[in-house]
């Protein structure tokens, strides 16, 4: 019995110990290593949304973060914001807003990372990373960095197609043109297997603390 219980906890701690040392995902797909080749004012008034292709991992990921290459901004705009946004499958655009990133101002230019909070991504899917701000591009303007397409891992992809929208609802299409420049990190959901035995493990624990 006690070895029994010995091996399922440390199949617990092996089950929980990448999830530590993983806190920041696993970077999935990235073009920021490429040269820029032109770049996008962002405004209220001047929506951008890159479109995305999720990897083949059967339960979803769990998304950490994505990073942004801007330059630096002009005038002065502010309410920078990121947000993933699902695929409308009737007219192939942004459909929804899934959730905000969490992240600082890009004004100054550089490589700026926006973090999400329980976000789950399915697998073989299309998205959208989203980008705005609270002020006009006649006030100012963030300005969003682009280059070529990119492949990634695990069948991750930035597609080489995107939107622009003066409203956030009325989208128009720009395919085989910028492909604006990011780095997406993401986690895996453990499948369902995995959890119930990474439960034993903490089951047997918890048994074998109370029975000391």
């Amino acid at each position: 019995m006690k070895k029994t219980i010995l091996m399922a906890i440390v199949l617990a701690a092996e089950l929980f110990v990448p999830s530590f040392v993983q806190a920041q995902g696993t970077l999935y797909v990235s073009n920021l290593g490429q040269t820029p080749a032109g770049s996008a004012a962002i405004g209220s008034d001047a929506w951008i949304a890159q479109e995305i292709f999720t990897g083949t991992d059967s339960s979803g990921y769990s998304l950490n973060s994505v990073q942004l290459l801007m330059d630096a901004a002009s005038g002065s705009p502010s309410g920078f914001n990121v947000s993933i946004y699902s695929f409308n499958n009737s007219n192939f655009r942004p459909g929804i807003s899934l959730g905000s990133l969490s992240g600082s101002d890009p004004s100054a230019g550089g490589l700026f990372t926006y973090t999400a909070s329980d976000l789950t991504l399915s697998p073989s899917t299309p998205y959208f990373v989203v980008v705005t701000a609270a002020t006009t591009v006649a006030q100012g303007a963030y300005d969003w960095s682009a280059d070529g397409t990119a492949g990634g891992v695990d069948e991750w992809e930035i597609y080489p197609l995107y939107y622009s929208s003066a409203d956030g609802s009325s989208w128009t299409g720009h395919g085989r043109s910028d492909v604006f420049q990011m780095a997406i990190y993401a986690t895996p959901v453990p499948e369902p297997a995995t959890l119930a035995l990474a439960g034993l493990g903490l089951a047997c624990l918890s048994y074998r603390r109370r029975g000391q």
